[in-house]
């Protein structure tokens, strides 16, 4: 059913008043959904509508429905994934996107989004440090960007032995060898998955204590790849558990000295450590690899969803990803079409809120917001790991902490306390944190990246994890 002008302004209107008020209470009530998926299915469940419903009783019904079911995403104290929390700036231009309806699929199509698209990946590829003819693409996020940057890692690998997957597929191609860390993201294998290459038919590089691959280990298996005519090699800037950095001046040497390797580097947030100078060290050396992938939605603070597919050879990231039709425009020169560097042609402008990011925090925004993060990060690792039986598990070096309760308990003791302090802490709503298995123990992973995030928030984050952790030690020793 139609809307009148009026209709729409008030429509409008009554959904801003609900996303502030959302946005301004966000931090003062619990920092988690007060209602199970369970519980959400059954409020939102009814027979399919037959007879259509007024635009501003769909907003407010959406409303009444949701807010029980979200999380606190985009509160200061939200450290359950490595999720950014939608910067207000972002979701300002994000609700233009969607009020000016773009399909971002091609330069003719949508003049402004393609141009805000090309100028975002001019700048991105400036604070990040990345060559400067490197080409990009806006995807979902670091799970498409992953997909992106090894199709064409895919393609150019084989090309260069006279094969073209892009026309003849896989049937009948050279077998490609894929080398990566042991501690890879799960992410990193569904692209294989998908790319027809296979989770399991890896070699695996073992990896230390926090994550990161060991380089003699790395050199050893591109030596044993010597008689392979392709090789594809990933590496990872920001372990997801602890944020650690691969070795990559060693693995780009190593990555080198095969005849027909392409290195790839998974940094869906660690990649913004290049842009912090007091962090950038860390990262130092990857520039040297062919792709890169990153998120927009969590270290930039774009509302969901971003991510950046990032190509050294456009070439190569075309081949992989043109889509062709008589209908389709041609590009002339100086034009960039961002249909040819991602898969789909029917896609949302991710340009304008990448844009509005960049433009709103500058390049010692962004800088200055990665550090503060890291601070923090090392604010609550020192305050928790002075707490009898609670042990910070990683190098804190970036975002990223990991901590178990029970250390000196069994290992199975460990666990059970380590995840009965973890829902304490869900439970009780002061923060939001969640678990996760770390080198064959359970952990509570606590990643520091929401934009609001302060000292106090830290502070009180720390003090919550700690008379948690108190109140499940008394408990077991009261039964015990």
């Amino acid at each position: 059913m139609g809307e009148s002008t009026d209709d729409v302004t008030a429509i409008w209107t009554q959904a801003t008043e609900h996303a502030v008020r959302f946005r301004h209470d966000i931090d003062t009530g619990l920092q988690r959904p007060s209602q199970t998926y369970g519980e959400a299915l059954a409020t939102f469940d009814e027979p399919t509508p037959e007879i259509g419903c007024g635009g501003s009783d769909v907003v407010e019904g959406l409303v009444r429905l949701a807010e029980p079911g979200l999380h606190a995403m985009t509160g200061r104290r939200f450290f359950g994934w490595v999720i950014g929390s939608s910067h207000d700036v972002g979701v300002a231009a994000d609700w233009l996107t969607s009020a000016w309806g773009q399909n971002a699929g091609n330069h003719s199509a949508a003049p402004a989004a393609s141009a805000a698209e090309a100028v975002s990946a001019r700048w991105l590829l400036d604070i990040l440090r990345l060559p400067d003819d490197a080409s990009i693409g806006l995807v979902t996020g670091c799970t498409m960007a992953n997909f992106v940057c090894l199709a064409a890692a895919r393609g150019e690998v084989l090309r260069r032995v006279g094969w073209d997957v892009e026309r003849n597929g896989l049937f009948g191609a050279p077998p490609i060898r894929v080398i990566l860390g042991e501690d890879a993201h799960s992410t990193v294998f569904s692209a294989l998955q998908y790319l027809g290459l296979g989770q399991d038919r890896v070699t695996r590089v073992p990896t230390d204590s926090n994550g990161a691959i060991l380089a003699d280990a790395f050199a050893a298996a591109i030596a044993d790849a010597q008689s392979d005519e392709v090789v594809i090699a990933i590496a990872q800037a920001g372990q997801i558990n602890t944020g650690a950095f691969d070795p990559f001046p060693a693995i780009v040497a190593s990555s080198r000295t095969h005849r027909n390797c392409w290195l790839h580097i998974d940094g869906a947030f660690g990649l913004w450590a290049r842009a912090c100078p007091d962090r950038s060290s860390l990262a130092e050396g990857l520039e040297g690899a062919d792709s890169w992938a990153t998120d927009g939605h969590k270290w930039l603070q774009t509302p969901y969803d971003c991510g950046y597919a990032i190509v050294r050879d456009p070439d190569a990231h075309r081949r992989a990803m043109t889509i062709a039709a008589s209908y389709l425009p041609s590009v002339s020169d100086g034009e960039r079409d961002p249909s040819h560097y991602v898969p789909e042609l029917s896609r949302r402008a991710r340009g304008f809120s990448t844009w509005a990011m960049l433009k709103h925090l500058g390049r010692t925004g962004i800088a200055d917001m990665v550090e503060r993060h890291c601070r923090l990060a090392r604010t609550i690792a020192e305050a928790v790991a002075g707490e009898p039986g609670i042990a910070v598990m990683n190098d804190v070096v970036l975002n990223q902490v990991a901590v178990r309760f029970g250390v000196n308990e069994t290992s199975e003791r460990g666990d059970q306390l380590t995840l009965q302090t973890i829902a304490a802490v869900q439970d009780e709503g002061v923060l939001f944190a969640g678990g996760a298995k770390w080198k064959g123990v359970w952990v509570m992973r606590l990643s520091v990246i929401g934009f609001g995030t302060q000292e106090e928030d830290a502070r009180l984050s720390a003090e919550a994890i700690i008379q948690a952790w108190r109140r499940v030690r008394h408990s077991t020793v009261t039964i015990a």
